[in-house]
């Protein structure tokens, strides 16, 4: 089957008063059709600018996007625009994301006016359909946005992004700023809209316990790189780069005996400074087991030693031996 959305070689490139920053550098990897692909990292490590380049909010500096085997890294404007119904975004700040200006009607409504999507009749029963598909009343439909909550925003804007039956949806941290029982409700809507319109989608999340349960792959992201990528299930088993293991050591387990008998390895220093990254591998200043090489050379995402092909990690230790280590799961 061939890949929904292909990345290959992604870097983008910020300006500052400081000098040049690049948010994320050299970046790959693919989104089959139905399939959720989980990007996980520090806050600062790049996740939300590469959503960005991806969508095509900012430009990218090198590499290239295919999306369903087209090209748009480069395309702008009316070339761009009919692309755009087969990608859609689901943003953080669910009011933010929101005019406050428009009815929540409108505010479905304008993906198909601009997509010119239907006649005003049918643009009508499509609103009211996408409000039902999240849970919310016809009545909504008459509303502004600052009469919601923050997780019936949520709901709003994942709606919004539904209106065009995208084959791609990029989610940019969707629940973190909900209340667990919401992130709950929310994350059951996007699983329900993902298997009956068999979505692919890049779901970004700092919360491994919200990961664990939507991913089907796993990328780990450290100062704009990435570090580990491969199936979920293995990558929460068996973590092979060091720093995958000090994230999940360092998120809790929701079982109270386990997680008291747990031995939490916490990396010790500071983040470097992603206007100068260290030489080397990027991690090798906090590493707990990085060796002379870490620090000289910078290791390439390639196969781990094991020889699995859908494990991949930046870590000399596990391209040279078996370096992987059983997680409490």
């Amino acid at each position: 089957m061939a890949p929904l959305l292909e990345v290959r070689d992604l870097s983008t490139r910020y300006a500052t008063a400081k000098g040049a920053l690049r948010p994320f550098d050299q970046v790959s990897f693919d989104i089959a059709p139905g399939e959720t692909l989980a990007l996980v990292g520090e806050s600062g490590c790049g996740k939300t600018s590469l959503a960005k380049t991806v969508f095509r909010l900012q430009e990218a500096d090198r590499g290239t996007i295919r999306l369903t085997g087209i090209d748009i890294t480069r395309l702008r404007g009316r070339r761009l625009r009919p692309l755009r119904r087969r990608m859609q975004m689901v943003f953080q700040d669910p009011f933010a994301s929101l005019n406050p200006r428009l009815t929540v009607g409108r505010l479905l409504q304008e993906p198909l006016l601009v997509h010119r999507v239907g006649t005003p009749a049918e643009q009508r029963v499509a609103v009211l359909q996408a409000l039902d598909n999240v849970g919310l009343p016809a009545t909504a439909a008459e509303r502004y946005p600052h009469a919601f909550s923050g997780g019936q925003r949520q709901r709003i804007g994942l709606a919004r992004a539904l209106m065009l039956a995208p084959s791609l949806l990029i989610c940019d941290e969707p629940v973190s700023a909900l209340d667990v029982s919401v992130q709950a409700q929310i994350l059951n809507l996007l699983a329900e809209a993902q298997e009956s319109r068999h979505l692919g989608m890049l779901f970004i999340s700092h919360d491994l316990g919200v990961v664990r349960h939507m991913a089907d792959r796993v990328i780990v992201m450290h100062l704009g790189r990435i570090v580990e990528i491969g199936p979920a299930a293995a990558i929460f088993a068996r973590p092979a780069h060091p720093y995958t293991r000090a994230l999940l050591d360092a998120a809790p387990v929701p079982d109270p005996a386990l997680e008291a008998s747990r031995q939490h390895n916490l990396l010790e220093g500071d983040l470097p400074s992603p206007m100068s990254p260290p030489t080397g591998c990027r991690f090798h200043t906090r590493c707990p087991v990085a060796v002379a090489r870490c620090r000289a050379e910078e290791p390439l995402l390639a196969p781990m030693a094991s020889g699995d092909p859908s494990r991949q990690v930046a870590c000399w230790l596990a391209h040279t031996s078996s370096n992987t280590q059983e997680h409490p799961t």
